[in-house]
């Protein structure tokens, strides 16, 4: 994967900010869901989406797609947000996030919008889904005549709470034995849960220690590095002898001070009043972003 250039980072970091503007906006408009986790993606789903992905949003079933599983459900809104600023469907039904029969609803459903790859909400499930996914995403690609799946690769989001389930760690020794190196998995490492602070609830640390003993390649970066985050899923391409899962380090609710770092934000919408102080603020800083890279 090439490198960015001064261009590209700054059209990346301007997609960024108008898919944390677009979080909010649905958040708002919900009255429900969660804030802190969306909004400290923001910077990793511009990156997916509008660079690290093989995909069509004109033709989101299409076999040689990448995969992108998203165990952490509950973070959703930013994908929606990003799917959206990328084609798959107009940024205004954004709004009708988790109305009766809207197709955005609180938690991925598979069957109801065309490019979400899984229904996620039961947090620890997806590191199994991706492993089986790339397990037979090579088994397909190993057999005769069918070579047109062999360059899927599959990415799986996951929250660093969500490790205190053990179905991750079960999918983590599977992927390792069976040397998956067509996964990656990016963990949110944000260190709040909603009860609390990942490390006083149920300490995760080592995680890069923990997964080095599963066989996995481990690599760290700045969630909001973008150029950074990029040159690690270029990394993970390379690997050919191993998983790879990336521990994105992220500020919950970046972007709006007086919410960083707040795990009460991690299940809390924005009220009108405060949607429209943090709308303010965001298109500040995102005023400031452009202005830095002219």
């Amino acid at each position: 994967m090439e490198a960015l250039t001064d261009t590209e980072v700054k059209q990346l970091e301007s997609r960024a900010g108008a898919i944390r503007e677009t979080i909010v906006e649905m958040l708002v408009a919900a009255g429900s869901g969660h804030t802190a986790g969306p909004l400290g993606m923001a910077d990793i789903f511009a990156a997916l989406y509008f660079r690290v992905l093989k995909h069509d949003p004109k033709n989101p079933e299409w076999p040689e797609r990448d995969r992108l599983v998203l165990s952490n459900g509950h973070i959703i809104p930013v994908r929606y947000a990003a799917m959206a600023h990328a084609g798959y469907f107009p940024v205004e039904e954004c709004l009708t996030l988790r109305k009766f029969g809207s197709r955005l609803q609180g938690h991925p459903e598979r069957e109801r919008l065309p490019g979400l790859e899984t229904t996620s909400g039961p947090l620890g499930s997806g590191l199994s889904q991706a492993s089986g996914m790339a397990y037979a995403a090579r088994m397909t690609s190993s057999a005769p005549g069918t070579g047109e799946l062999s360059d899927v690769r599959i990415y799986c989001a996951m929250s660093d709470g969500e490790h205190d389930a053990g179905n991750t760690w079960e999918a983590a020794m599977f992927a390792g034995a069976n040397r998956l190196s067509n996964l990656t998995g990016i963990i949110d490492r944000n260190n709040i849960q909603i009860d609390g602070y990942t490390e006083n609830i149920m300490p995760l640390e080592s995680l890069r220690h923990k997964y080095e003993a599963f066989g996995w390649h481990v690599l760290e970066v700045d969630g909001h590095d973008i150029p950074q985050f990029v040159q690690a899923c270029g990394e993970a391409e390379a690997i050919y002898e191993k998983p790879v899962v990336i521990i994105a380090h992220t500020i919950p609710g970046k972007g709006i001070r007086e919410i960083e770092r707040d795990y009460r934000w991690h299940g809390k919408p924005p009220s009108p009043e405060e949607g429209k102080k943090f709308l303010h603020e965001l298109r500040t800083l995102q005023g400031k972003i452009v202005s830095e890279h002219q």
